[in-house]
């Protein structure tokens, strides 16, 4: 059951270098709801991840954490971060540290944990997301897959109120990326609010609470995933979905 607004953009526009990435976008997502968005290539679906974490400034518009403002710089901003948490396409661990310690700095550095407690939740994280035997490794000496996976538990390891994910299995094998959506369908389970940018239509069915069409920077439709699959009430997402769910 979905609460109340968690992550809000109201009328947000960015620009790159002439390149209207966003345009205009509306878009709410209530706290315990799981919200997946698709789109073309170049729809502007990453860029609408990273600027709800602040990793890319807006033009115009504005957007709302929990009813606050983003903040511009600083120790909110590094707040505000560790309340949004991202899962990327490639991964971003730190490759010199242990996968514990990934999960530990976060914690210790930004909420002020003691080590013993950083440590003994990414211990029950690591168990969570099936990979509770690999702690002491370098990301490395894993599969695509299981980095990912403990990119999952870095991110929920700072508590975060809400999680992103950016493509999160465009960068792995058929065979991993159902390890790491199981991952992430029993997180949506849980109820923890997630906003998914993917091409998993498979997961946008069974566990999206609502599926976003964005096209050229724009969110053209929104609906539960049972009607927009079956009954797409715009031209353009009727012939994005045509050509992916033919093959």
């Amino acid at each position: 059951m979905a609460g109340a607004p968690l992550v809000v953009l109201e009328k947000v526009n960015k620009h790159f270098a002439g390149y209207h990435a966003l345009r205009d976008v509306d878009l709410t997502v209530a706290a315990g709801e799981v919200v997946v968005v698709i789109g073309p290539s170049g729809s502007g679906k990453s860029t609408l991840c990273r600027t709800i974490n602040r990793l890319e400034t807006i033009d115009s518009g504005r957007i709302l954490i929990d009813g606050k403002p983003q903040p511009v710089e600083g120790r909110e901003l590094a707040r505000m971060r560790a309340d949004v948490g991202m899962v990327f396409q490639s991964f971003n661990l730190f490759a010199h540290k242990t996968v514990l310690d990934n999960l530990t700095l976060g914690p210790i550095r930004v909420r002020g944990r003691s080590r013993a407690e950083a440590e003994r939740q990414a211990r029950e994280l690591l168990t969570r997301v099936g990979i509770s035997e690999q702690a002491g490794k370098l990301p490395a000496q894993l599969s695509g897959g299981q980095q990912q996976r403990v990119a999952i538990a870095r991110a929920l390891a700072m508590d975060p109120k809400v999680l992103l994910f950016d493509e999160p299995t465009s960068a792995l094998d058929p065979e991993t990326i159902t390890e790491v959506l199981d991952v992430m369908r029993t997180l949506a389970d849980t109820g923890m609010t997630m906003l998914v940018v993917t091409h998993e239509m498979g997961f946008a069915r069974s566990a999206a609470n609502r599926v976003i069409f964005m096209d050229a920077g724009r969110v053209v439709e929104g609906a539960a995933p049972a009607e927009f699959f079956a009954h797409p009430s715009s031209a353009r997402a009727r012939d994005f979905l045509s050509k992916i769910l033919s093959h």
